[in-house]
């Protein structure tokens, strides 16, 4: 075959020469530019021929995709090697000839300058982050690119960003989705008039070439298909989807040329003709012939056809070129298609066990033809769209197809073939094994053209969209139907969606959902749909899949083994199939003129509801114990019912069925709410918690109006237009509480347990309530229910702006008008409630901004039954009965404890005015009667919410009593009357004064009532008649019931007897263990009115408690001030009711006096049974219980106040009370400790010794000060990078580099301090605890299997006290105590004296108490804390030296530790020490015995006595000119050397505990060479003319008494030395540009000498205050200087302070000043004389270093998103899925990216080690939140942008904009300043190095 195809295109050689395989394009440009000028003539048939030609030879396509043709054939097509290769050359082929011989990027860049484009168009995919602003929008699916939205106006809009499910396209441009004031600057301009035309033969070439581009793709895509028998595997269409990457990428770069390119290939796409000629007209080349045999096959299965009608093949000869196979002519266009078996061919599985399927008629008349048929082909791109459907998607085709919508003629061809294939999409998407991908590409697809109304309204009328979308819905369900097992479970035809199946598990209907739900939000669309009665048929059909779905049956036995979880895909389902399209047609039913749509609908509604019963074979009594809560048939009912009569002004009753059919409809709507009580009575607990979940969803948020509401309401019109007496009865028998009904004392109840008949009464009587008193659907207007639902959210708690706007329900139709956030939504907020903004305890938890009630709607709206009604959870009703209880005691209006406040309701729409009825009938009273007069007697299983909801029924029935009562009310007509004898009529205020004498009851034997003797009847006026209607009571309810229903449903009395069923009789056979019932009477003599007034008694607990208030002031019962909202408890609910009995009829009032007047005979005596007892005293046990665990809890948290406040304190040193380490008997020389663990307390000693809970961290955050005030902002454009030259850590590692460089390394480690980067930070919570204990305490630790947030085997641990993190035991050196010290009294040494004995002490190696030779437990842990210590930090933080391993490293290791500790503590005083106090961190401060453990360690290394930098300082040494030039590097230069260090090195070297008077001697020495340093380093600053001037003018005084003491004549002597080098020689031209203009003036030359030698003092001061615990004196900033220098003892006592201060009076010269100032200067000049440059820059010490500071972050997050979001990595130089930007150095790092890991470390764990020796602080640029790195642990911090609102956007859900809160990053930088990450985050957890 191949050699046959090869010969078939040699027949066809062009005539011109052929080209060598590797054409150079030179001669393919040459070959494009004669063939355009031979296309331009006139007569161009020659020129197209030979294109032809070229073409054909170019693009064969006879290279199947698996290369199985051999290389010569793809040698012949004019590529070598592979595929591959001639697939590229193919491409440089195509891309020549468009260009016509020009280069083909020229040629780009013109047809780019032909765009007309007003439209963006720009098309994204799936992640892109876009916006949508609703105040622009017209579809609420508008989107906008981020270009277009930043370059458009929407301040003040309501906007958010997204980021996009499914990908999408900007509408920028688009007058149809959006108004044009949302523009963007770009398409504002309607630019089409000022485009020059398209020249002709610019694009003359593309439209020969690509007809055959596009076909060849299209002859690929059939072949690399193959039919196989289960759908093809994911792998091979990946294949063949790469091998054609570069072609349809290639088509995809033309899209993007613009509106001249776009109409072109329009023009390709669309044309039929070229179509037509190049798929048929290739019948003699084999591979064409088979590739389209391949295409026909694959087109077979496109119809919804089903392969058992045997009509289908073989009818007509497929002719070749057309696919004409004809298939079923849709047989059953008008009958149903019968019971036709199974259904399409690959839903042969899922027919299980149903056989026989129903079939549903689709739809009347033959215009569903062509939905049914196979598809048939009549453009490229029809059959481009076939195979991307096929092929199932495939992104980059999408997006082609997409990239072309901006070209209108292109935008209405694509929908209408879109609509063709809709079919086949669903088909396609059915057997998709990746339906989720698949789902969001056909949404990006089909969203760009349904959201348009213009083009979906044509596409409805012209290819009958709404009937292919409902038919295509219908096929798609009709694969997962089985048999409804509701009712009856043997005959029911009725069939419903399995939840189980994965078509409904996985959501796979939603693209068409959506689509369906996208097309009805137009009224166009909408208004055809609801007018076309077929289609309404069908729907209904759809509907009714999901008409009881998901039946729950009571498990009674056993608890279920397997709880299903598929009740959540049945609630998505009912709200996405059939609630959200009912909103979408509801929206369109707003006016009069649609009230012929409502009728319809109704009318096909009723017509399926009535089909629904006949199919369950439902009479009058549900089935027991099941539920379904699925009934979209009646919510679609109850919508359009409460729409006609809200907006439409319909007669209600025009649209409601008969009465039988309302009593049906009543049935399961009210089974549901029954269920709800069941369910929370625990009913129903063996069926697992799936169905607490059910019933949570049923009133959830998101359902409640799609769900609960219209149920309510269906009930509610049910109330209103049936016997109230029946409905009432049917209420409690569906809540199975008839029986509890009773007067006795005990009863039987056959149908319910006794634990739960007390929730179960509250439940019917709840639901009666919330019956009677919503109105939601019932007049109240839309604003009004917004502010109730909001006012109930916000009862039950404080709630954010976003999780209110979640939970107040919406129409969930996007365009129904409220829409979240609209102005009606803030408004009604600002008036409802107050904002609380966020709030922030230090180290406290991160507040949101919260908004809570105003006191006003506590008072007079806050709503019981609205709460009820929307709670998911039960405990919020407490909740909110709790918070209006703190605001009525608060505000002193009602102390007790209230009841839920009785609310006026709104009016009542006229149509519903039957709903009161319920109020005034018979049976209500009577039940209310019974239980009162039950309550009154303690009868047990009744509660104070039974009381509350009885009198609440009551007070509703007396607000809406009718106007006029006469007092004599006229007798009722006689049938009426002889049924119950219990009350005269049925209005309640009449019925309220009625007494009852005597009942007849049926009781257990048992029951203590029958022993008493019946009364004599004479005295009864009412017992004669009682006696006839049979006992009254219990039967009334049930068998009322039955009558009416017989009434109603047969008014012939001859069908009677068969459809009663005897249920009543079989009622009351009880079981026979249960004792007999028999009939007693009972005496009552009590009326409704007088069992109030007993109750008053009762609950006030005092006789005669109740006083008519009108006997006092008669004006209250005319003008009645009853409030429309009262407060208080049971006992003014009783008087309430009193009051409106009594000014409602002067019957009543006259009634109530009288009972008044007699004496209330006492209440009967409490029987006290254990049972009645446990009743009574639950409730007072209940609140007994209550308070005291309030005022436990009270207590408690006063007492974890307290221990907070002294623990954990981190972020306010000021007001503090410290902790304790030693106690405070000052008669005791030595310390005494607490162990945490063991209890004990006692010295610390060598063989047990006691260590502080310290944690070791190392840190950077010294490193990071900066010597300017102005923190670095974070970057936000390219030009603003950080770089970190100018950091404190280093200058300091400058400084040692250029040490090392000129001097002996061994000198230059004790010249300077390090660990300003990762130097070892150590803190304690201040708790002991004995060494063994807490070896024994890490062993448990290590066997807890606990999950703990630390490593127990890095011996990290949790303090056993406070529980503070911690790492390490910091031994405490035995010995005395800090505070009163033998050392400390000063003596009157002379400071020569001193100065030997301190050389001595120095020389004197391990004086210590404790021989190290000596191995005891202390000197052993002293050594593993020090291991600890080094191990914290990493060895490049430790090594230093050029000779790795020195001990010169350790040294400069060990008391650099010190000095960071003692930086660190004074930033976290702020820098300086003029709060001076002993702080906090003094007391919490482990200084103390850290300097022990350094000092023990230092020992161990002598200094050369040679090498001692102290003889330096106090002793005059020989001048060798020669010296030390000889070895290879001199000593580092005395002025050279960091006097901190020096002054820590010495004190460290000698024996611990020092003497005071030794620190003060080194102080005062020290003093001398830092003076001198500062000296240095101005005149090296200063300019030449001062310093000759400075020079003479120190000269001069250099011979008074003083001299040593004056600044003036020190810094002439130091310049005239230095002068002596080179020093001063080397100023360039560049050195005076640094120098400051500004003239020194002595007063400035004092502030630089001072602020020189501030940062000595201040630590020197630190370290006095914790090695002699003297406390440091406070003061002002500009005294800080003297204040220290006297406090170290450097200034004399008897100093004066009258003249201004004078540093230089602190000297005190150990010898003569001027010759050591020239010993050390003599140094200082060897050096620079080689290097004047260095020996400078050496000489100038920054020491003023501000406080370290986080990155400045901008105002408005949007900001950093933009600029990061898209950013590159500069490590991988890809954009990052996760980027993430550290707020300490502004480095952009990919957060978890592989692409970045180096050894096992990604990038984050890795910066955090190099920027914060562990620490980590980063900004995840897509969450917006803040992560901290701390070691091998990570927490979320949270973050620090907030919206308006107050509140966090995790992970930019809302997308709303968010802007900083100073506060939050304030108390970030204090966390991180003073390194209390580990304690105040408690969420921790291991990252693995995967960060």
């Amino acid at each position: 075959m191949a050699a046959a195809a090869a010969a078939a295109v040699g027949g066809q050689q062009p005539s011109q020469p052929e080209l060598p395989a590797s054409g150079l394009a030179l001669d393919k440009a040459a070959t494009a530019a004669h063939l355009k000028a031979a296309l331009s003539r006139p007569d161009n048939r020659a020129g197209a021929e030979e294109l032809q030609a070229l073409l054909e030879r170019v693009l064969s396509a006879e290279r199947p995709l698996a290369a199985a043709a051999g290389s010569e054939d793809a040698a012949a097509a004019g590529g070598g090697g592979g595929p591959g290769a001639a697939e590229e050359e193919a491409l440089e082929w195509c891309k020549c000839l468009l260009a016509g011989g020009g280069g083909y990027d020229e040629f780009c860049a013109a047809v780019r300058a032909y765009d007309p484009a007003a439209l963006c168009g720009l098309v994204w995919t799936a992640n892109f982050v876009a916006y949508r602003c609703r105040t622009c929008g017209i579809s609420p699916c508008m989107s906008l690119c981020a270009e277009c939205f930043h370059q458009g106006d929407h301040t003040g809009h309501d906007f958010n960003m997204f980021r996009s499910q499914a990908g999408g396209a900007c509408d920028c441009g688009d007058s149809n989705v959006m108004r044009e004031s949302g523009f963007c600057k770009r398409h504002q301009i309607k630019s089409s008039s000022n485009i020059p035309c398209v020249p002709k033969d610019l694009l003359m070439m593309s439209e020969f070439v690509l007809p055959r581009f596009i076909f060849c793709l299209i002859q690929y895509l059939r072949e690399g298909y193959n039919e196989p028998a289960d759908g093809p595997s994911e792998k091979d269409l990946n294949k063949v989807l790469q091998l054609l990457e570069p072609q349809i990428s290639f088509l995809e770069d033309l899209t993007k040329m613009g509106g001249a390119m776009r109409s072109v290939l329009t023009q390709v796409l669309t044309n039929q003709q070229n179509y037509k000629d190049l798929t048929s007209g290739l019948g003699e080349n084999a591979c064409v012939k088979k590739s389209h045999e391949k295409y026909l096959i694959a087109l077979k299965s496109s119809g919804l056809t089903y392969p058992e009608d045997k009509l289908v093949y073989g009818v007509q000869e497929p002719s070749a070129g057309t696919s004409s196979l004809a298939v079923q002519g849709f047989v059953g266009a008008t009958g149903t298609l019968g019971q036709v078996d199974s259904s399409d061919e690959d839903d042969q599985d899922s027919s299980q066990g149903l056989g026989k399927r129903k079939r549903v008629k689709l739809s009347s008349g033959t215009k569903d033809q062509s939905i049914m048929d196979v598809l048939k082909h009549k453009s490229f791109l029809e059959e481009l769209l076939f195979w991307t459907i096929k092929y199932e998607f495939p992104q980059k085709m999408v997006t082609f197809l997409l990239n072309m919508l901006p070209d209108q003629e292109y935008k209405v061809a694509f929908t209408k073939t879109f609509v063709q294939h809709y079919a086949f999409i669903m088909k396609t998407l059915k057997k998709s094994h990746e339906s989720d991908t698949m789902s969001n590409r056909i949404v990006h697809i089909s969203v760009q053209l349904f959201s348009n109304e213009e083009l979906a309204r044509q596409v409805t009328e012209e290819c009958q969209l709404l009937d292919i979308m409902v038919t295509v819905l219908l096929y798609m369900m009709e694969s997962c139907l089985i048999k409804s097992e509701l009712q009856d479970e043997e005959n029911s035809l009725h069939v419903v969606v399995n939840c189980g199946e994965a078509l409904l598990k996985n959501n796979t209907y939603w693209p068409l959902v959506s689509d369906f739900i996208n097309i009805l939000s137009h009224q166009s669309v909408a208004k055809r749909f609801l007018e076309d009665h077929g289609l309404l048929v069908t729907w209904m059909n759809f509907v009714s899949f999901f008409q009881g779905m998901n039946l729950n049956k009571r498990e009674l036995n056993e608890h279920v083994e397997f709880e299903s979880q598929t009740y959540y895909a049945a609630f998505a389902a009912e709200l996405e199939a059939c609630a959200q399209p009912m909103w979408g047609l509801l929206s369109h039913c707003k006016v009069r003129e649609t009230q012929e749509y409502t009728r319809n609908v109704v009318r096909y509604c009723l017509e399926a509801l009535q089909d629904w019963f006949d199919a369950i074979n439902f009479v009058d009594e549900p089935a027991p114990n099941q539920v379904t809560f699925h009934l979209p048939l009646h919510r679609y009912y109850a919508m359009f019912l409460s729409k006609a009569v809200k907006c439409q002004e319909l007669d209600l009753d025009s649209v409601l069925p008969d009465q039988e059919m309302l009593m049906k409809l009543m049935i399961h709507p009210l089974q549901i709410q029954a269920s709800l009580a069941e369910i929370h009575s625990n009913m129903w607990v063996r069926n697992g918690l799936q169905i607490k979940g059910q019933a949570m969803t049923y009133v959830q948020s998101h359902f409640c109006n799609s769900m609960i509401d219209p149920d309510i309401y269906l009930l509610q019109v049910c109330a209103s237009r049936l016997d109230p007496d029946y409905f009432i009865s049917s209420v409690f028998e569906r809540f199975k509480v008839v029986d509890l009904l009773t007067m006795a004392s005990q009863h039987q109840n056959t149908v319910l347990d006794a634990e739960h008949e007390r929730s179960m009464l509250e439940g019917a009587l709840t639901f009666l309530v919330i019956l009677l008193s919503l109105r939601l659907h019932l007049g109240m207007s839309d604003d009004e229910i917004l502010r109730a639902e909001m006012v109930a959210q916000l009862c039950m708690n404080d709630r954010t702006h976003s999780s209110l706007l979640d939970l107040i329900p919406e129409n969930p139709n996007p365009k129904s008008g409220i829409i979240p956030g609209s102005y009606s939504f803030e408004s009604v907020l600002s008036a409802v409630a107050d904002f609380k903004a966020p709030v922030f305890e230090p180290g406290g938890s991160m507040q949101q901004g919260m908004y809570t009630p105003k006191a006003e709607v506590w008072d007079q709206e806050f709503d019981p039954v609205m709460v009820i009604l929307r709670t998911v959870y039960r405990r919020d009703v407490q909740s909110a009965m709790d918070r209006y209880t703190a605001f009525l005691k608060q505000s002193g209006k009602f102390p007790g404890n209230p009841w839920p406040p009785y609310k006026k309701r709104t009016s009542l729409h006229p149509s519903y005015k039957g709903l009161m009825r319920l109020l005034h009938c018979k049976t209500l009273h009577i039940v209310l009667f019974t239980l009162l007069y039950k309550i009154l007697m303690d009868h047990q299983n009744l509660s104070e919410h039974v009381l509350c909801m009885v009198l609440y029924l009551i007070e509703l029935g007396l607000e809406n009593s009718a106007e006029e009562e006469s007092d004599e009310e006229a007798s009722v007509g006689g049938p009426e009357r002889c049924h119950d004898s219990w009350f005269p009529g049925s209005n309640l205020v009449s019925n309220m004064r009625h007494f009852i004498n005597y009942v007849r009851v049926r009781v257990p034997e048992t029951a203590p009532e029958v022993k008493r003797d019946s009364p004599a009847s004479t005295s009864s006026d009412n017992l004669g008649s009682l006696q006839n209607s049979g006992t009254a009571q219990v039967f009334s309810l049930v068998a009322e019931r039955r009558k009416k229903f017989q009434e109603i449903i047969n008014r012939s009395s001859s069908e009677a007897n068969q459809v009663v069923r005897p249920k009543t009789s079989s009622k009351w056979s009880a079981p026979g263990s249960a004792p007999q019932l028999t009939t007693a009477i009972l005496e009552i003599k009590e009326s409704i009115l007088s069992l109030l007034i007993k109750l008053h008694h009762k609950l006030s607990g005092k006789q005669n408690s109740y006083y008519p208030p009108w006997l006092d002031d008669i004006e209250i019962l005319i003008q009645p001030e009853i409030p429309k909202y009262s407060h208080g408890d049971g006992i003014t609910a009783v008087e309430r009711i009193l009051l409106k009995a009594a000014s409602q009829s002067r019957m009543n009032k006259r009634i109530i006096e009288e009972i008044c007047r007699k004496v209330t005979p006492p209440v009967p005596p409490k029987k006290v049974t254990a049972a009645e007892k446990k009743t009574l005293d639950k409730e007072e046990r209940r609140q007994k219980a209550r308070e005291r665990q309030q005022k436990l809890l009270a207590e408690f948290a006063s007492r974890q106040k307290s221990f907070m406040e002294t623990a954990m304190d981190v972020d306010s040193p000021e007001n503090d009370i410290p902790m304790e380490i030693t106690t405070a008997e000052p008669q005791v020389s030595e310390a005494v400790y607490d162990c945490v663990i063991c209890g004990q307390s006692g010295p610390s000693s060598e063989d047990r010794p006691t260590g502080l809970v310290v944690l070791l961290q190392a840190s950077s955050v010294l490193g990071q000060c900066r010597d300017n005030v102005e923190p670095k902002k974070l970057p936000i454009t390219e030009e603003e990078q950080i770089y970190p030259w100018d950091t404190c850590a280093a200058v300091h590692d400058v400084r040692l580099s250029l040490l090392q460089r000129y001097f002996k390394d061994s000198s230059c480690l004790l010249a300077v301090s390090i660990g300003w980067e990762g130097g070892v930070y150590v803190q304690t919570c201040g708790h002991t605890l004995h060494i063994d204990c807490h070896k024994s305490y890490m062993e448990s630790l290590r066997n807890d299997q606990v999950l703990q947030g630390f490593s127990v085997d890095k011996g990290e641990f949790t303090c056993p006290l406070c529980r503070q993190f911690a790492n390490s035991v910091l031994p405490c050196y035995p010995g005395s105590n800090v505070e009163n010290n033998p050392w400390q009294r000063p003596s009157n040494k002379s400071i020569q004296d001193l100065i030997k004995e301190v050389e001595e002490l120095q020389g004197r190696p391990g004086a210590f108490p404790v021989s190290i030779s000596s191995e005891t437990n202390l000197s052993k842990e002293m050594e593993s804390v020090m291991k600890d210590i080094k191990n914290t930090t990493q060895k490049k933080y430790r090594d230093y030296s050029k000779t790795p391993g020195s001990p010169d490293n350790d040294f400069l290791f060990m008391y650099s530790v010190a000095r960071t500790n003692l930086e660190l503590e004074l930033i976290h005083r702020g820098g300086n020490l003029c709060s001076g106090g002993a702080s906090t961190a003094g007391k919490r401060s482990c200084l103390n015995q850290l300097f022990h453990v350094l000092a023990l360690h230092m020992r161990l290394y002598s200094i050369d006595s040679e090498y001692n930098p102290w003889r330096k300082l106090t002793q005059l040494e020989e001048m060798n000119p020669q010296l030390g030039y000889e070895e290879q590097q001199p000593e580092v230069p005395i002025l050279y050397h960091d006097v901190t260090s020096l002054l820590l090195i010495q004190i460290l070297m000698m024996p611990q505990p020092l003497r005071k008077d030794h620190f003060t001697c080194l102080v005062k020495v020290l003093f001398t060479l830092l003076y001198t340093q500062a000296l240095a380093a101005l005149s090296v600053k200063c300019s030449e003319e001062d310093r000759s001037a400075w020079k003479h003018a120190g000269a001069l005084k250099k011979s008074t008494c003083d001299a040593e003491k004056s600044y003036e004549v020190l810094l002439s002597f130091v310049i005239s030395e230095l002068f002596k080098g080179k020093l001063y020689h080397e100023e360039g031209t560049q050195e005076c540009a640094m120098v400051n203009p500004i003239a020194w003036s002595p007063e400035s030359m004092e502030k630089y000498l001072q602020d020189f030698c501030l940062p000595f003092l201040r630590i020197t001061s630190l370290l006095q205050h914790h090695l002699f615990g003297e406390d440091l004196p406070s003061c002002q900033e500009e005294e800080e200087f003297s204040v220290l220098a006297s406090c170290l003892g450097l200034l004399p006592t008897f100093y004066q302070t009258e003249h201004p201060f004078i540093s230089a009076s602190c000297l005190d010269w150990p010898v003569p000043a001027f010759d050591i100032i020239t010993q050390w200067c003599f140094e200082i000049k060897s050096f620079a004389e080689r290097h004047a440059e260095q020996g400078k820059a050496l000489l100038i010490q920054e020491s003023k270093w501000k406080l370290p500071h986080l990155l400045q972050l901008p105002e408005n997050y949007n900001t950093i998103f933009q600029y990061y979001h898209r950013k590159t990595c500069s490590v991988c130089t890809k954009v990052p899925k996760d980027p993430a930007v550290c707020l300490v150095c502004g480095t952009f790092v990919c957060l978890k990216g592989l692409c970045c890991k180096q050894q096992s470390y990604c990038e984050c764990v890795l910066h955090s080690q190099n920027c914060g020796a562990g620490t980590g602080i980063f900004l995840l640029i897509n969450a917006s939140v803040i992560i901290i790195i701390r070691g091998h642990r990570f927490c979320l911090w949270g973050s620090v942008y907030l919206d308006a609102h107050g509140e966090e956007d995790r992970d930019l859900r809302r997308g709303k904009p968010l802007y900083i809160c100073k506060e939050r990053y304030k108390v970030l930088e204090q966390q991180w300043i003073s390194h209390t990450f580990d304690h105040i985050n408690k969420r921790w957890g291991p990252h693995y190095n995967g960060l």
